[in-house]
């Protein structure tokens, strides 16, 4: 019996060990240059919002992190270099690849980074947008273009949006051209993939590929006429070849087609109010930074919490990051209602028309300004329109 306690002990003392020692192998690639690798990334592990573990990747843009449950579904992955955006993901990350994007100069630009797991070994970004299916067999387009094609497992698949057109609606679908003749099938919910959307100087959006969902096309965001950001996350089964995907998703570019809202439990929105007290309080102590990550939490509980948008423009705008601030006032817009909608909506127009102006872009300044005072009458706003109009 002393023997077995013995043995059990020393089965237990090292079950603790292997846990303590889990690695986590990650390899960065560059989003925009296919196979680049990017070395001397800084690559952190942070649980429950304490920094765990930090590394740097090697000349391959290899590193391998060790830590207690290293791939924990509780665990945040953080890859920074300077000159490209942040990465912020959820574990698990294991085995995985991941692309960081160099930072975005066009305040109207985005990009749209795709990866994935081991299978299924192809699949393929979409951009829709008027005139345009930006894919594998279409990789230019109107101010868009297919950076990186990936066949062979995890990607990335990167498109980038120089300019997204006022007026004119963006679709954006991942389908699975491994199974593009199985429309129940289930690899593309099973594959781990991920979707990255990239504005200025920052991540803005993460999308997690929906799980227990049978289908071969994942239609995943839109973007309005007016630059409203929407959450589309739907899976369908299609039988059609990659260049007819235009036609599955082509009535989504006709803004009147509702997308319906994600339902949020009154728990949840709850968690979300409390980041966004967060985020104001250290708004007003002038940590930015902090301010910007609650709020960002805040929208990722609750994407439809309108004050949290109108607050992560503002603390966007002060940090200099203009072309995030734009995407943030625009959501606020989109969700402004009740009695004071109008004073919203022309607070956020014209926050709009400032970057606008100050970047010389004066016909998208001037035409946010007008937009500003057909909500509500401001002598400011008149008096900007007559400076723009006056250039």
């Amino acid at each position: 019996m002393g023997l077995l306690r013995v043995a059990s002990a020393m089965s237990l003392c090292a079950l603790a060990f292997a846990v303590q020692a889990e690695q986590l192998p990650i390899e960065v690639l560059s989003a925009v240059v296919k196979d680049q690798k990017i070395a001397d990334a800084e690559v952190l592990l942070q649980r429950n919002g304490a920094q765990n573990v930090v590394g740097r990747t090697n000349a391959q843009g290899q590193v391998t992190l060790t830590s207690e449950a290293a791939d924990g579904a509780d665990n945040l992955l953080i890859i920074k270099k300077p000159g490209y955006s942040n990465l912020v993901v959820k574990c698990p990350c294991k085995g995985m690849t991941y692309a960081i994007s160099p930072v975005m100069e066009n305040l109207d630009g985005l990009r749209v980074v795709l990866t994935w797991g081991q299978t299924p070994s192809d699949l393929d970004s979409h951009m829709i947008f008027p005139g345009n299916n930006i894919y594998f067999n279409s990789k230019t387009g109107t101010d868009a273009e297919l950076d990186v094609d990936d066949t062979d497992s995890y990607g990335p698949e990167t498109i980038t949006l120089q300019k997204k057109h006022y007026g004119e609606s963006y679709v954006y679908a991942v389908h699975d051209f491994s199974n593009r003749t199985n429309t129940g099938s289930t690899a593309l919910s099973e594959s781990q993939a991920k979707v990255f959307v990239y504005m200025g100087q920052s991540l803005v959006r993460t999308y997690y590929v929906p799980t227990n969902r049978t289908g071969n096309l994942w239609t995943v965001f839109r973007m309005t006429g007016s630059g409203d950001f929407q959450d589309i996350n739907t899976f369908t089964g299609v039988l059609v070849e990659a260049k007819d995907v235009l036609n599955e998703v082509k009535p989504l570019l006709n803004d009147s087609v509702a997308v319906d809202a994600v339902v949020v439990s009154s728990a949840v929105q709850g968690d979300a109010k409390k980041l966004n007290l967060k985020g104001e309080a250290a708004y007003q102590a002038g940590n930015l930074d902090q301010a910007i990550d609650y709020f960002r939490q805040a929208i990722e509980l609750d994407n439809s919490f309108g004050k949290a948008y109108g607050n992560l423009g503002l603390a966007y705008q002060k940090a200099g990051n203009t072309a995030e601030s734009i995407w943030a006032n625009r959501k606020a817009i989109a969700l402004a209602s009740g009695p004071t909608a109008a004073t919203v909506r022309a607070g956020s127009y014209y926050n709009i028309a400032r970057i606008y102006e100050a970047a010389g872009q004066f016909a998208d300044a001037l035409r946010h300004y007008q937009l500003a005072k057909e909500q509500k009458a401001n002598p400011v706003y008149d008096k900007a329109i007559e400076r723009v109009q006056n250039r």
